[in-house]
């Protein structure tokens, strides 16, 4: 019997037990505190032989069965309402303390969309929020948040934190936190919007997944930002509602937070979600309904000068008013500015408006026509034609793991970011097949300026790609690229950007390493719906003796057919040793 109970779905669930690439069945928890037996990391029957003994061996004390009980709360009741019925009810004082606390009666899940500045956020993140029975949309603030997240190193500069989380070198781990909390960070901090969708579980699997989460203080797991991550631990946790509930399984290599929402909303375990606008996206908002007089009436108000007499009327004045209040406010939190030297011009300001007996002149900011989970798939295949002017015409091959670039359709992303990891491509002819490009790293954050904030853009690019050399042969430069510089409109219409750019050039395209510095230059343009068309250049000075400069200029054109379909096509024309002009034609699928 122990054996068929340790191949139950559930028990294996419980135990976080996956089956490897070789066949062999390991928990992805890494923390020894979490097993009862010492082989029970590698085997589901020693676990679950030790955890019968010890919740009812009768060779321990009543303290003892106790203890490991209220340890593994989930885990016997599992086992008690299915195969021992005749254990004594679980009775444990610090967990119904834990859960009175809590009240809990439904979950949501939260999802701050991406964060270019951080590794471990560029895709996206998502966390739980526990409602209360009690709960009201003016209470969800003060409502318990559950987190899994990781804990590096202190000391770690970004691209220690970076390489240590692709490998899986800091432990995660679940906390409980207000949630007011996590939406300061997220929403007023970092600036980030956030999905609210309500999940679809009736209170007792509400119950069953926090039996679970109190289980889960005993666990920490490697940390992996494409694969085992927060939004794969989050659904490992949810799955334990329903016994036949399966989350995980199609997530073998990677985990991408928007997928992870996907498939909730395949197993209809989603509701409508809600949205929550970041304190920046107000602002920007609020600004853009005031005309450029009233905006420096607000700038000044923010400096401490008086707003100017019979100029505005009295819904203008309001309106000036709520953006220098909102706007100052902003500016605290953003720059950690004196709260003794703030909080009197905040009431001030609170109080100026308050005179005015109008109601807000200010529209809240619209939401967006698509939540995360109706964007494309985060992986991509293509399959087309390039053609050469110099070389032979060859079918096209390419690959991407993640994530999303300027050209791809928007619906679901944030604007202005491009995220690619391991896109690669291969070209056969009739020479043969060769490997085209691989980018391990592609990434660009085109946050643009406008009235209220002077942001900067910056890429960075890691890979592999051919360069014409001499006779206009194609042959491989390996580099890395960094660029920084500004971006101007409005990503989802008309968008442009110029960086100042760096690169370190290797391979057979130069002589041994030479450096490259200066600029790249875009437009993106949204010509309709479906259609978004990008022309770009950039132009490097080299150190390379034979090639003094490089210089590229292309232009693309996508055509989104559906959610998960597209058409694109791509002149190019690039110059190192010599000039090759090359077109593409490819048929992409995002899955």
């Amino acid at each position: 019997m122990e054996k068929i109970l340790s191949e139950k779905p559930y028990w294996l669930k419980l135990g976080h037990y996956k089956k490897g690439l070789y066949g062999f069945v390991e928990s992805e928890v890494d923390d020894p505190r979490f097993f009862l037996s010492k082989n029970g990391k590698f085997s589901p029957i020693d676990e679950l032989k030790a955890s019968i003994h010890a919740f009812s061996s009768e060779q321990l004390s009543q303290t003892e069965k106790a203890q490991s009980r209220c340890k593994f709360p989930a885990r016997y009741t599992w086992l008690k309402k299915h195969y021992y019925k005749h254990w004594p009810d679980l009775d444990c004082p610090e967990l119904i303390k834990w859960k009175s606390t809590i009240n809990p009666m439904g979950l949501t899940l939260v999802f701050p969309t991406a964060f270019m500045n951080s590794p471990s956020s560029m895709f996206g993140h998502t966390l739980l929020r526990i409602d209360a029975k009690d709960q009201t949309r003016s209470k969800e603030l003060v409502a318990f948040a559950v987190n899994f997240a990781a804990e590096p190193d202190s000391t770690d500069n970004a691209a220690l934190y970076a390489l240590k989380g692709l490998v899986g070198s800091y432990p995660g781990k679940f906390t409980l936190m207000p949630y007011y909390r996590k939406v300061r960070e997220y929403s007023d901090i970092e600036s980030r919007d956030i999905w609210e969708y309500p999940l679809n579980f009736d209170e007792s699997q509400v119950q069953r997944i926090l039996l679970h989460l109190w289980e889960m203080q005993q666990a920490t797991f490697d940390y992996y930002f494409i694969s085992e991550n927060c939004s794969y631990q989050l659904l490992s946790l949810l799955q334990l509602a329903k016994e036949d509930l399966d989350l995980t399984s199609e997530f073998n290599f990677k985990a991408i937070p928007s997928d992870t929402v996907a498939v909730l909303r395949d197993s209809e375990l989603l509701e409508q979600p809600k949205y929550r606008p970041a304190f920046g996206t107000k602002l920007h908002h609020y600004a853009g309904q005031l005309s450029f007089q009233g905006l420096n009436a607000a700038k000044g108000l923010i400096r401490g000068e008086k707003l100017p007499v019979g100029v505005f009327s009295e819904k203008q004045t309001a309106a000036i008013y709520e953006l220098a209040y909102e706007w100052l406010n902003f500016n605290y939190h953003e720059n950690a500015l004196n709260r003794g030297e703030i909080a009197p011009r905040l009431r001030s300001l609170l109080y100026e408006r308050s005179k005015l007996k109008v109601s807000s002149p200010l529209l809240p900011p619209p939401r967006p026509l698509a939540s995360p989970e109706l964007g494309h798939g985060s992986s991509r295949i293509g399959v087309g034609e390039n053609y050469y002017k110099y070389g032979q015409q060859s079918l096209n091959m390419s690959y991407r793991l993640a994530y999303h670039d300027l050209l791809d359709a928007p619906a679901g992303f944030i604007g202005g970011a491009k995220i690619g990891f391991f896109d690669i491509s291969a070209i056969s002819n009739a020479s043969g097949l060769y490997l085209d490009q691989l980018y391990l790293i592609d990434a660009m954050s085109l946050a643009p300026d406008n009235t209220v904030f002077d942001s900067w853009s910056w890429k960075m690019k890691l890979g592999f790609e051919r360069q014409p050399d001499i006779d206009s042969k194609r042959v491989g430069r390996v580099f890395a690229e960094a660029g920084y510089g500004k971006s101007i409109g409005d990503p989802q219409l008309l968008h442009g950007y110029i960086l100042g750019t760096v690169a370190v050039n290797g391979g057979d395209i130069s002589q041994g390493i030479n450096i490259g510095a200066g600029f790249e230059a875009g437009v993106t343009w949204q010509i309709s719906e479906g259609d978004r068309i990008s022309l770009s250049g950039r132009w490097l000075a080299l150190s390379d003796s034979n090639s003094h400069k490089q210089h590229e200029l292309a232009i693309r054109w996508n055509t989104s057919l559906s959610q998960n379909w597209s058409v694109r096509a791509e002149v190019i024309q690039q110059n190192w040793h010599s000039q090759e002009r090359a077109a593409k034609l490819l048929l992409l699928y995002y899955f």
